[in-house]
Formats: C-alpha cells, sequence, structure tokens
C-alpha cells in the first residue's frame, strides 16, 4: 500500500488566539427563536435514514451553488444580492439545502498570508486580471452594498451562510478541488491525491480549517470529503498508480478524521471512484481492489460511524430507459440504503450530489430528468441538481461564462427554464421533502 506523508496535526495550526475569538463571536451573536428548533442539529445516521435531534428524519432537496472558481467566492454576485438568490431558491423553489463548493488554495493562501484571508479586491485581480476584475467587483459591491473592496473571500462565505440560515437552508460544504480553477477533468491537476495541485497535507489541512471555521455556521451540518475523485492521467507513473480503492479508503480516513476533530457536529459524506459514479465496494463489502484481504470497516470510523453518508454523481443524460438508469443508481449506490438486500452488507444514507441537464426547456421531458424526478422522492434519497449558477466570473479561460445547465439565467434573475422549474423541479422537491 502506497501510503502519503500527512501532517496530521496541520488542520489544528489555527492559533488558540483565532480559536477563542472564533468561539466569541459564534455566542455573542444572537439568533431569531426559530433557530432554537431549526436546524434542530446536529445531525446523525440511522440505517439508511439521517436524523435531526429530536429524531425526525432529515431529507435534502437542494442544489449546487459553486464558490471554487479563480476568484473563489461563491458565484452570480455581480448579478444579484445573496438574499435574492436564497429567496428564489428557498421561497420559490422550496429547496432546503445549498452544496456550497469552495477551492482548497483558497485555505493555502490564508496560511501563507499569516492566517489572514484574501480580500476582494486582490481576489477580483488575480482570478481576473486588473480591468476586467475591478469592474466585476464594482457590480458586486453595487449588488451586495454589505461588502467592500476589503472584505475578505470568507466574509462573503459567512454572508451566504447567514442569509441560508435566517431563510432556514442547510449548508453542505464540498471540497471541490484544490487549486481554484473549473473542474472536472483527468488532466486538470486536481484529480487524485499528489496530483499536480492536489497536495495530501494540504488538503487534510484545509478540510480541517473549514470544519473548524464553519462551528459558526448554525446551518452548517454536513461537508464532503472531495468532489469527482478520478484517475490522474496527467500525473507522474508514481501517482498513477495509487489510483485505487485501497489507497483510497486511506486517504478518506485521514480526510474524515481531520473533519470530525475539528468539527464533530457534521455529517461526513464519502465519495468514490470514476468521477464518483460508483462506490460500491464499500456498501457492498468487497474486497477493496487491489487487496484481496481489505474491507470497509466501521471500526476504522470509530466514534462518528453515525456520521458517514454516501454520495454518488450521475450525468447519464442519453439513458433510453428509466429501470436502466434506477438500476445503475442502485448498483452504483443506492443499494446502500437498501438493509433487504443479501448484498448489501454496510448501510448508508446515499445522495445524488450532482446530477444534470440542459435547462433548455425541452430536455426535462427526457427519460433521463423525468426517471430521476420519480427515483430520488421514492427511495426517501437526498439530492442537489447541478447547478444553480446562470454564468461564472470565469470558466476555463472564459470570463462571464455562460452556463446552459443553469437553474438561473446568465444574469442570475430569473429561471432559465420555467417550464421545468414548475412542471419538474418543484413537484419533485415536494415529493422529496413530504
Amino acid at each position: 500500500m502506497i501510503l502519503p506523508s500527512i501532517l496530521l496535526t496541520g488542520f489544528s495550526l489555527l492559533s488558540l488566539a483565532s480559536a477563542a475569538a472564533l468561539d466569541a463571536r459564534r455566542s455573542s451573536n444572537s439568533r431569531s427563536s426559530s433557530y432554537s428548533s431549526w436546524p434542530n442539529g446536529p445531525f446523525v445516521t440511522s440505517g439508511s435514514s439521517i436524523l435531526d435531534a429530536s429524531g425526525n428524519t432529515v431529507t435534502y432537496a437542494g442544489t449546487n451553488w459553486p464558490g471554487h472558481g479563480v476568484v473563489m467566492i461563491p458565484e452570480g454576485l455581480q448579478y444579484s444580492s445573496i438574499s435574492s438568490i436564497v429567496s428564489k431558491v428557498k421561497q420559490e423553489l422550496g429547496m432546503n439545502v445549498f452544496r456550497l463548493t469552495y477551492a482548497i488554495e483558497m485555505v493555502d493562501q490564508i496560511y501563507e498570508n499569516d492566517g489572514q484571508d484574501i480580500d476582494l479586491r486582490t481576489a477580483f485581480i488575480a482570478g481576473l486580471g486588473e480591468e476586467e476584475g475591478l469592474s466585476v467587483l464594482e457590480m458586486v459591491l453595487e449588488n451586495n452594498p454589505q461588502f467592500s473592496e476589503s472584505t475578505t473571500r470568507l466574509e462573503v462565505y459567512d454572508a451566504v451562510v447567514e442569509e441560508a440560515t435566517r431563510q432556514e437552508v442547510y449548508i453542505h460544504l464540498d471540497n471541490h478541488v484544490s487549486k481554484g480553477k473549473w473542474c472536472c477533468y483527468v488532466t486538470d491537476g486536481n484529480s487524485w491525491f499528489g496530483d499536480e495541485y492536489f497536495d495530501t497535507d494540504n488538503w487534510v489541512r484545509g478540510l480541517g480549517y473549514m470544519a473548524n471555521y464553519g462551528k459558526k455556521w448554525p446551518s452548517l451540518m454536513s461537508m464532503s470529503l472531495r468532489n469527482e475523485l478520478r484517475s490522474p492521467d496527467s500525473a507522474p507513473a508514481s501517482v498513477q498508480e495509487t489510483y485505487n480503492w485501497l489507497n483510497w479508503y486511506s486517504f478518506i480516513q485521514l480526510g474524515a478524521s481531520a473533519i470530525n476533530a475539528a468539527n464533530p457536529d457534521l455529517l461526513i459524506f464519502l465519495s468514490g471512484l470514476s468521477y464518483d459514479l460508483y462506490i460500491t465496494p464499500v456498501f457492498r463489502g468487497t474486497a477493496l481492489e487491489p487487496s484481496d484481504d481489505t474491507y470497509f470497516s466501521w471500526s476504522d470510523f470509530s466514534g462518528y460511524e453515525d456520521k458517514l453518508v454516501l454520495e454518488i454523481h450521475n450525468y447519464e443524460g442519453g439513458t433510453s430507459s428509466c429501470d436502466s438508469l434506477t438500476s445503475t443508481l442502485y448498483n452504483n449506490g443506492f443499494g446502500a440504503m437498501h438493509p433487504e438486500d443479501e448484498d448489501t452488507v454496510n448501510v448508508f444514507p446515499v445522495m445524488l450530489t450532482e446530477f444534470g441537464f440542459a435547462m433548455d426547456g425541452s430536455t426535462y421531458q427526457s427519460v433521463y430528468s423525468t426517471c430521476l424526478a420519480e427515483y430520488l422522492p421514492s427511495e426517501a434519497a437526498g439530492w442537489m441538481i447541478w447547478v444553480l449558477a446562470g454564468s461564472y466570473y470565469e470558466r476555463s479561460g472564459t470570463q462571464d461564462s455562460d452556463e446552459s445547465w443553469g437553474l438561473l439565467n446568465h444574469d442570475w434573475s430569473d429561471w432559465r427554464d420555467e417550464a421545468y422549474v414548475s412542471e419538474q423541479c418543484i413537484p419533485m422537491v415536494e415529493a422529496s421533502l413530504s
């Protein structure tokens, strides 16, 4: 087995003074009376269910709000206010969760800057260039006047979470990439532990930092370990050789331990291989290849066995059969929710944290979309559609890049596909949350 050299204490490098200040700020923040009952955490797992502190079943039904791009703040703020974006998702769609993404590079820069985060002026210029960066920043400040050029990136995340909390929307924090950029390719340097930008020590440190920072966020209920682990095709052969389930198991134990040590209240999402399309060996209890005698064991997560959730992704838009699609989903992940299946050895809650399609007025009527709209509520499974964003500050070299799969239109002012929203999305949310 090839193991990384890990600085297990890396995530605890926050100074005692910073930790004390964080705790003081948390205790001083007044909450409305509704917060005493909502979010009613921390959440735990029980078999295939997620339960709140009162033992009620909790189901996620929401969307992805990217923040892992080159600027490394949540997208869309040059076109709309945070309150407007959250209101559209909560009040119009009825969704109850954001999968809010971030880059480890953001945390790396904080450590490199003596513990201080980067301000928005610096972030936008670094991401978009001086002329375009300052122009977009001016738009952000116009739509969100509570910010200034000296506001930091994490203060923007604070504001997003504050508004989500006010409107009773859960936050699931997702480590999408190491280097802030569009994701995902097997050659993008972010694919696997030891890849060009994927420093494993920094990843563990970053998970712990964000888990600890998130203690002051009342609606932060869960975190993921990493988005879409995949073959590191452009990495050196020594790194490519580590891409397997056996090494996956060692790495995810390190990441899960870092999150739990920093913030034991959080649920922890485990994602699989091949762009997180499947996590079958974990719940089927088969040997973790290339080993023939190493298996997933709950004892390796001692003390937080009731905090683990499985997540998978699916983008099979061309499927011609709902039976074929649901069979794939079941075998790749959702079988973990079926203890009655003799092949299911380990039972977990499972979520489809990414799926999506073009918002073009017709694709939502395809077998793929209609099948998911029925299957996920029938499984009582959580889900987050990709993607909320109608556009990006920058995507793969293109600034102000349009997102044809976005729930929102380019300027984030309205829904891109009103027919999908009214005829399928809202009924799917209601069915899932009923």
